[in-house]
């Protein structure tokens, strides 16, 4: 396993990430524990959570999953970069009430506290601000951070789907008391989905946070989708995002297209989307979310596959990137 700092930090964490969120949804707590296992012995050392995964009226499961993993001692919580988020509401499902959601001094405070109850740790390495708050001033999250990166109870914050004048205005401020700011930025980045690379990877890149990309195979859109779909490979293979984009004929066409250039070079399409991200600019690692072992065993391949330039050039003229603003839109 490669390692690489965390943006410009001197954090070492694996070049990919283990995401979470189906440890208690999809995978019961005793396979969850045997995946974590694997990957520790994989050499990944950064893990993914948040505090509403779980979700319904399950929202803080997959930490406590995580949380009776560390319980097991063995070095676990030791060797293990663990990263939340806080932002969604942790309250009672349909008994809505005020400050059990985003980023509040209030809920930020009340939120670390729970999380590190359900995880059975002193300390969050990265604490993610899930979703942008537009209600709360960034210096009274700063405020918060602060305070709790001095009672030692957070060490690193990060920040989620933030655009990029977000992340200019997040450690703008930041910068103007003092403070770290972020460090990471967590966002939707992929062959398919490309986006971040007008604006929130180049503002990443300023401000040194590493860019840690989610659904890295689009739901599945960049994992085979349209064999599985030929094999009868079940529902999920193209369910959610995948579905909904590959009822668009065009885009059916370029999946085609991008698992035949796959099929030529004797290469599986879930390794090459997560190899391709591995090659780009600013990207710490990309988070894969096994539900089985078989799946991180894929992802752990991928991190050891060199990528021609010339399969890099066909990728691009597959799924073209928009390019950095202001050219993407400007003359």
């Amino acid at each position: 396993m490669e390692y690489t700092q965390l943006g410009r930090t001197g954090l070492k964490v694996s070049r990919v990430v283990l995401g979470t969120m189906n440890f208690g949804p999809q995978t019961d707590e005793a396979d969850s524990h045997a995946i974590m296992d694997a990957a520790l012995d994989a050499g990944i050392n950064f893990f993914d959570t948040a505090n509403v995964y779980g979700w319904g009226e399950n929202k803080g499961r997959t930490e406590e999953i995580i949380g009776s993993w560390f319980a097991q001692g063995g070095g676990r919580r030791e060797k293990t970069v663990l990263a939340t988020k806080v932002y969604g509401n942790m309250g009672v499902e349909g008994e809505p009430w005020p400050n059990e959601d985003k980023l509040s001094a209030l809920n930020i405070r009340r939120a670390v506290d729970a999380s590190l109850k359900r995880l059975g740790t002193d300390h969050i390495d990265l604490y993610q601000f899930h979703h942008v708050d537009r209600s709360t001033p960034w210096d009274e999250i700063w405020q918060a951070i602060d305070v709790l990166v001095q009672q030692g109870k957070i060490l690193y914050a990060g920040s989620s789907n933030h655009a990029g004048w977000h992340i200019a205005q997040a450690n703008e401020a930041a910068r103007r008391r003092g403070s770290l700011g972020l460090v990471s930025e967590q966002c939707l980045y992929n062959l398919f989905e490309r986006r971040a690379e007008m604006e929130v990877i180049p503002a990443a890149q300023e401000y040194g946070l590493g860019v840690i990309p989610w659904s890295p195979l689009h739901g599945g859109l960049l994992g085979g989708a349209l064999r599985k779909e030929r094999e009868g490979g079940g529902a999920r293979s193209t369910s959610g995002r995948s579905a909904d984009v590959l009822k668009n004929s065009a885009v059916r066409d370029q999946v085609q297209r991008y698992e035949d250039l796959l099929d030529k070079h004797g290469l599986e399409p879930g390794e090459v989307a997560l190899a391709w991200l591995l090659t780009r600019p600013g990207v710490t690692g990309p988070i894969v979310g096994p539900r089985v072992a078989e799946q991180l065993d894929s992802a752990i391949r991928a991190s050891e596959l060199t990528l021609s330039e010339e399969l890099l050039t066909s990728l691009d003229e597959i799924f073209p990137g928009t390019g950095p603003s202001p050219e993407a839109f400007a003359w």
